[in-house]
């Protein structure tokens, strides 16, 4: 109850239509996860409720992330109050849409049917999906003009919400991502499918929970990679400033700042794979020796560059005009 209490606290300076946002995405998650029990309707081989439970989550944790990031501004908080606010309205449209059609038990995305239904659901698209993208990229310019913190969380910020815009992007792609087909609703009636995830392959052949293909190409992997960047930098930010407080040589906001660029730069790198994967028609599952050589030179690059900055640190952390300064601040801290 203490726990819960101090967060409620913590979060009263948050941007509050996007809390607001989040606390109703993820209460939509949970409520879909208990409708994958008592609702026995299937779309496309599995439940009619399993793509409003995982679009509940990603924007309830999204939007929390900038619930928190807006109350950090210290220029522009006035912009991003009404761009926070924009996008809260904006995700609740397109979220309302994919709920809708669920509850319908037809298609959401792709949907080229004429009936109402449809109709509704692509003016909700219509009207949602663009903002989501507009907001993301312009709070990413106030970001990437001022700090919002120490030199390790600006840098987090800034590349998370830059490779966020870019998973917007990905997304955007995906009307062209397959041809025309039709497939048959959780009411049996024929949908008319223009677009798709899948590349080389249908929508069809899923992987379990994430539907991505295991037969063709797939660009929600990017998009899912490259939209979640901001909360994996932020969490190896937080991981390294605990660490600091037993490793001297972490104490630098310098170093921190140097560690979270080089993740920022390897998690880039990830998703730019990912993409390219998907865009030659490829299973994230199944990566050919092309594939294979990119993942590894990511890898490589990542790990020596990284390598780089902590022998540096050390050293650093090491000589003696360092120990001084370090002593002097211990002195002028009592």
């Amino acid at each position: 109850m203490t726990m819960l209490t101090t967060c409620l606290s913590a979060m009263r300076g948050w941007h509050r239509p996007l809390v607001a946002n989040a606390t109703l995405m993820l209460t939509l998650s949970f409520v879909s996860a208990v409708g994958l029990f008592v609702d026995d309707r299937l779309l496309m081989d599995e439940s009619v409720w399993v793509k409003p439970m995982k679009f509940g989550f990603a924007m309830g944790v999204y939007g929390l992330t900038l619930a928190w990031l807006l109350s950090k501004l210290s220029k522009g908080r006035r912009t991003g109050w009404w761009l926070g606010t924009v996008f809260a309205v904006a995700g609740l449209l397109d979220v309302g849409a994919v709920v809708y059609a669920a509850a319908q038990g037809t298609v959401s995305h792709f949907n080229n049917n004429h009936e109402p239904v449809a109709q509704t659901v692509r003016t909700l698209f219509a009207v949602g999906v663009p903002p989501l993208l507009l907001t993301t990229l312009i709070i990413a310019i106030l970001v990437m003009f001022q700090r919002t913190g120490d030199r390790a969380v600006t840098r987090a910020l800034r590349a998370g919400l830059g490779l966020a815009v870019a998973s917007m992007i990905v997304a955007l792609w995906l009307s062209s991502g397959a041809a025309p087909r039709t497939v048959t609703d959780a009411n049996g009636h024929a949908v008319s499918m223009t677009g798709g995830h899948g590349i080389g392959d249908a929508d069809g052949n899923g992987m379990p929970l994430t539907n991505w293909s295991t037969t063709g190409g797939d660009l929600r992997v990017p998009h899912f990679v490259g939209l979640h960047a901001i909360q994996v930098l932020l969490l190896i930010t937080a991981i390294l400033g605990v660490l600091a407080t037993s490793h001297v040589w972490l104490r630098d906001e310098r170093v921190r700042a140097r560690l979270v660029g080089v993740a920022a730069l390897g998690y880039t790198g990830v998703f730019a794979v990912f993409t390219w994967q998907a865009k030659r028609g490829q299973s994230v599952i199944h990566p050919d020796w092309r594939t294979l050589i990119a993942f590894g030179g990511v890898a490589v690059l990542t790990l020596a560059t990284a390598a780089a900055v902590v022998i540096a640190a050390l050293r650093r952390a090491g000589s003696p005009t360092d120990r001084q300064q370090r002593e002097e601040a211990c002195v002028a801290a009592r």
